[in-house]
């Protein structure tokens, strides 16, 4: 994978894109384990419907990244099948849209099993693609299934922002012994960000369960996952200039959810608002507004929580409603101020 190599404050750092941390974490995990395997449709021949598995049918062949059938109920059911057998398998979904066809397997198959077993039987397995809105796609392919599978015990459900996070979590979740449900965003593939050489080591991973704070800040907690953590870091920005100091955190896991992380934020603050891509009615912000308020930084609140979230409606196909359907930044400011009173 080519990479832009950068000399700053005497720390290299290395340029790579989501799309490119991905790639690599996979072929170090295919390389590094012979029971990982890659399966789902265009995966191997075509290099993946968005390049994610570029080059790696040619370093692995037909047994390692495998071509499917246009068919999620049969090739979950597969991989599923394979991690009872002791193989490691990563299944790919076009996009998570199309894992209602599947979602039997996820759930009852994949996440149940363990607990059925009485911990006899360990289900190895990373469902992942690009999760939420895209651009232009309209209403069936683009919802956001963090609150669907956050709703369910027995998955691991991982959302991630940038190359660091993608590169991390995705190691980490191919070594997880549970079901790890892995949500990409397609419109964060083509961005890159700078990897220390830290990040780049072949055994760098990311905790699953644990939030990363982005940006500290005194005055307001903005907890986000995926693309919209760039959304709060901009909103941030532009907020700092007329004296608000957000702290930003990325939640990087949805489930299992980092509450210490969020708690302490919220205690040093004494506001909260959150912002996600998907419907409001029962999903993340919501879970996060619940924890906090049953927990003892309720009583550091200053201000009722606030959340940002999609427009309760499936997503419209002209792009002028669509962006009026999904979080602006506009929207995270008019929020900030609306807790602030400002």
């Amino acid at each position: 994978v080519a990479s832009v190599w950068i000399l700053s404050e005497c720390v290299s750092l290395f340029q790579v894109n989501v799309r490119d941390a991905l790639n690599q974490a996979m072929d170090e995990e295919l390389e590094r384990d012979e029971r990982v395997f890659l399966l789902g449709e265009e995966v191997a021949q075509y290099d993946g419907a968005y390049k994610v598995s570029r080059g790696l049918w040619k370093k692995y062949g037909d047994k390692r990244i495998i071509d499917t059938p246009i068919t999620e109920m049969g090739f979950a059911g597969i991989a599923v099948g394979a991690a009872f057998a002791g193989l490691r398998p990563i299944c790919e979904f076009m996009t998570w849209n199309f894992s209602m066809q599947a979602i039997d397997q996820v759930i009852n198959s994949a996440a149940k099993t363990y607990y059925m077993s009485a911990g006899a039987q360990p289900v190895p397995i990373v469902f992942r693609g690009p999760n939420g809105s895209s651009a232009g796609v309209a209403a069936q392919h683009s919802q956001c299934f963090a609150a669907w599978y956050g709703h369910c015990p027995g998955l691991k459900v991982v959302s991630p922002w940038n190359s660091e996070d993608a590169r991390g979590l995705l190691k980490a979740a191919i070594r997880d012994d549970n079901p790890v449900v892995f949500l990409e965003n397609e419109l964060m593939y083509g961005v890159p960000f700078d990897l220390s050489e830290d990040v780049l080591q072949k055994d760098f991973v990311v905790p699953i369960g644990k939030a990363k704070v982005e940006r500290r800040g005194t005055h307001i907690t903005l907890v986000s996952h995926s693309r919209c953590v760039g959304f709060c870091l901009d909103a941030a920005s532009v907020l700092a200039k007329e004296g608000v100091e957000c702290e930003v955190v990325n939640l990087r896991t949805i489930r299992p959810l980092d509450v210490d992380t969020i708690e302490a934020s919220v205690m040093k603050t004494g506001h909260l608002v959150t912002v996600e891509g998907g419907w409001p009615q029962y999903g993340v912000g919501a879970e996060i507004c619940a924890r906090v308020m049953e927990g003892p930084a309720f009583n550091y609140l200053d201000a009722p929580a606030v959340r940002v979230t999609g427009v309760d409606i499936p997503m419209p196909y002209a792009k002028i409603l669509e962006d009026h359907s999904v979080p602006q930044i506009k929207d995270i400011i008019f929020s900030v101020k609306k807790v602030l009173n400002m």
